[in-house]
């Protein structure tokens, strides 16, 4: 079925994560056994009707409406590059609709929350290193591959800011805050960090450290602070954005900062901000809310 050509592509030409690889070759995996148990041996006799009796297949079995968007996704993007290479007349998953998921809103800290979190005490066993780590993830909103990824060349501490690759192989500049270019300073200054080496180093002399090492630093750290939310680098990423979407009201600014392509990634920002602002007015309006009883 040339799947294994495709994922090929994704590595070496789009440059894709290990981890957005590994769930195309999972949802692929499906197709392919789906094929198998009726028999279709080839990609090119699949229609649109194949692809419909597929998704439904998978979500009887119990797969998420959100699991069934990404597999249809992931066939989408398969049958384009076969179109395009030549292995098929028209993409059979063209058109077709995958069940709605509910929108899930992400979690976030309040600005006290993320304040308190970052502060770790940097005389702590490895302190002034997770200071500098936790102050740049709220400062700048880096995704966890992003920072495991940087360099000291990258960082720009006279102008404030950061220079990042991002999804899709996309370079984006990002200011850093005053506090987390103190704090990147002083880890700097005890690492004796030289330009090529990696901002966060990991085990292995050389290497960055790797982004599980990360999650779990974080998850341990978050007790420590007072703070009993499930805490993980994508949380200081959500939190960072609603912040200062929260400040300035500015969508495109928070989708450039964010390094989305499309604005629509950008758009939930806006439905935590609502929320944040119907608290705001059911805590201050005196007839923001309706009696219980039901009277008018």
């Amino acid at each position: 079925m040339n799947i294994a050509s495709f994922l090929a592509h994704l590595e070496v030409e789009r440059r894709m994560s290990v981890h957005t690889l590994d769930a195309y070759r999972h949802d692929l995996a499906a197709l392919q056994q789906w094929c198998e148990q009726q028999s279709i041996s080839d990609v090119a006799a699949l229609d649109g009707e194949h692809i419909r009796a597929f998704i439904a297949h998978q979500h009887r079995h119990g797969l998420s409406a959100r699991s069934v968007q990404r597999r249809l996704s992931a066939c989408r993007s398969f049958f384009a590059w076969m179109l395009k290479n030549g292995h098929l007349a028209r993409n059979p998953a063209a058109g077709i609709r995958a069940p709605k998921a509910a929108r899930k809103l992400p979690q976030v800290l309040d600005v006290d929350e993320a304040m308190k979190l970052v502060e770790v005490p940097q005389d702590a066993p490895l302190g002034t290193r997770d200071r500098a780590m936790l102050e740049l993830f709220y400062s700048s909103g880096l995704r966890l591959s992003e920072l495991c990824a940087l360099r000291w060349r990258d960082l720009d501490f006279a102008q404030g800011l950061v220079q990042v690759l991002g999804k899709g192989s996309r370079e984006r500049i990002v200011p850093v805050g005053s506090y987390a270019c103190k704090a990147l300073q002083q880890w700097q200054a005890e690492s004796q960090g030289a330009p090529d080496n990696p901002v966060f180093p990991g085990r292995n002399a050389g290497k960055p450290i790797s982004q599980r090492a990360v999650q779990l630093r974080i998850k341990q750290l978050a007790p420590r602070q007072g703070i009993y939310k499930r805490v993980h680098p994508h949380l200081l990423r959500h939190s960072f954005a609603t912040h200062v979407l929260e400040s300035s009201g500015d969508l495109r600014g928070v989708q450039e900062l964010l390094g989305h392509a499309d604005i629509a990634a950008t758009q939930i920002y806006t439905h935590l901000d609502f929320q944040h602002l119907s608290r705001v007015y059911d805590g201050a309006h005196p007839r923001a809310r309706r009696k219980k009883s039901g009277a008018d």
